[in-house]
């Protein structure tokens, strides 16, 4: 359980259950915070405000937009179906306090002509009182972070084994960790022409690829056991010991990499320490106080500058390596062995940066026997798709009626 980026313990869901009222007095203050600074506070809700098994103790959804006294939208995706039954089955099984809060409904991810729509838009206004305030398109390729895990697991079934032959690209395997966190740190790998990016949850799976990457990580110590138990970890010191992939780890995966963990103010799990894959020279403890900071460094063997961000509890230290960064903090953000086949960092977006993504696919083609490209490929900035979105949503949504509703017109 974290509350405002710093934990405050391990629960199970009894436990958590009881802990919310605790949590929401958290929840109000930040958003009492954020609000006396700011002119609009867009909150997003989780999951459905309709899940009734849940609504008794919720301190999301309809719970914290009657503490901000804030109008409500409810937003459903058309594209998985059902969406208008949705809208109207929600209301119904909503408090009349709540209906009340309720503005209007805003359906997203449409496919075809709107006009087809109307019949369904007078129904929903009809049958709740509440009208439908924009139908938002569905756009392809919106090269957008994932929110949440989901579609990057899903992308383990579609991904699973190594290409046949060589097509020109370079295969990069990412385990797909049971506690995996930062998962968005392998979008901009993803958008490269010349990478297969696959994910892998199994040994049989895991085959040669020319970079192996261990991701983040909510649960360190508990995904390195199940390494161990899956087969994964002795496929991994198999790979190593062929001197033919390039291993990497980032934040949790960089301290499995190493000789041991240590928790000892039990942050993780409930031991003291556990022995890590042993290929780097280095030891992590778990500590109290999550280090939480935006960095800029220099990555030393390509003299290139990469920035990202650390959110973690360990301290890593090591025997003897020279440090794979120089940053202004002096901090060792990232250690490699002496080959450098083997390394790891604490840097979240590492590979974001597009000169540097580019210097490491072109080293993984020459160590592959393909030829360097050179240049940069792919540019990895968000903006332009946020602003993209941003335009389209504009244009689908009665935005002057929301902007009343806000108070800002």
């Amino acid at each position: 359980m974290i509350v405002n980026g710093r934990p405050v313990g391990n629960m199970r869901v009894n436990e958590y259950i009881r802990y919310k009222p605790e949590a929401f007095k958290a929840v109000c203050r930040a958003y009492d915070a954020l609000s006396a600074e700011v002119d609009v506070v867009v909150i997003e809700g989780a999951g459905s405000p309709g899940e009734v098994n849940l609504k008794a103790h919720d301190i999301v959804n309809m719970t914290m937009a009657d503490y901000a006294k804030a109008p409500v939208l409810l937003v459903g995706d058309i594209d998985r179906g059902g969406v208008f039954a949705a809208f109207i089955g929600t209301m119904d099984v909503l408090t009349e306090r709540e209906r009340k809060r309720v503005a209007g409904f805003v359906v997203n991810r449409f496919r075809g002509q709107e006009s087809l729509l109307q019949d369904a838009l007078d129904y929903t206004l009809r049958y709740t009182g509440k009208p439908v305030l924009g139908v938002i398109p569905y756009l392809a390729s919106l090269g957008l972070p994932e929110e949440d895990s989901v579609s990057f697991k899903d992308a383990s079934a579609r991904e699973g084994v190594r290409p046949e032959g060589q097509d020109g690209k370079v295969d990069v395997a990412v385990i797909d960790l049971p506690h995996i966190s930062n998962f968005t740190d392998l979008d901009a790998l993803r958008n490269e022409p010349d990478v297969h990016l696959r994910v892998v949850r199994s040994a049989a799976h895991l085959g040669t690829p020319d970079v192996l990457i261990l991701p983040g990580s909510k649960n360190t110590l508990a995904d390195l056991d199940w390494l161990k138990q899956s087969g994964l970890a002795g496929a991994i010191l198999a790979l190593e010991a062929r001197h033919t992939t390039e291993i990497v780890g980032i934040c949790g995966g960089f301290q499995m990499l190493g000789h041991t963990i240590a928790d000892p103010g039990q942050i993780e799990s409930g031991s003291g320490q556990t022995e890590g894959l042993k290929l780097l020279a280095v030891d992590t403890e778990m500590q109290a106080e999550k280090t939480l900071e935006r960095t800029v460094a220099t990555h030393i063997p390509s003299g290139l500058e990469v920035r990202g961000y650390e959110i973690h509890h360990g301290k890593t230290t090591s025997s003897g390596i020279a440090p794979l960064f120089a940053c202004a903090s002096g901090q060792d953000v990232g250690l490699a062995s002496p080959d450098g086949s083997v390394w790891g960092t604490y840097l979240h977006g590492v590979f974001d940066a597009d000169p540097f993504r580019r210097w490491f696919i072109d080293r993984l083609r020459q160590r592959c026997g393909l030829a360097p490209v050179g240049r940069v490929l792919s540019v990895y900035d968000i903006e332009p798709a946020l602003d993209r979105l941003a335009d389209i949503v504009r244009q689908h949504l009665q935005i002057e009626t929301i902007y009343r509703l806000m108070g800002v017109r």
